[in-house]
């Protein structure tokens, strides 16, 4: 695990953590004593490393679109596109999307 690899420095593989997790509650000795990491801030994926060296860690592989949430145009994305595949919520948003392009202009 490596915590924002610069491409260089990543490790080749096609996965990625999600940032989703169940941990037991010794993460937080752990982290409590954890050097500051990455970006001078202690980092989840170290500590997660590092409590690997004493209990088996596990993940969930799954297939599907992955969102960065954390960047802005990632959380609309994400906001949309799970608000169009609920059927209370599709059609008002399309309606809504709609309406609002034509009235800024957007769709020509």
């Amino acid at each position: 695990m490596v915590e924002k690899p610069r491409p260089e420095d990543a490790p080749e593989t096609h996965l990625a953590i999600m940032g989703r997790y169940i941990l037991n509650p010794e993460i937080f000795d752990i982290l409590s004593v954890l050097p500051a990491g990455k970006g001078g801030e202690i980092q989840l994926t170290d500590g997660i490393k590092e409590l690997g060296l004493s209990q088996e860690i596990l993940a969930y592989e799954f297939e599907g679109r992955r969102y960065d949430v954390g960047d802005k145009l990632g959380f609309v994305e994400a906001t949309i596109e799970y608000a169009l595949r609920r059927g209370d919520l599709s059609e008002d948003l399309i309606t809504f999307l709609r309406n609002f392009l034509q009235k800024t202009e957007l769709l020509g």
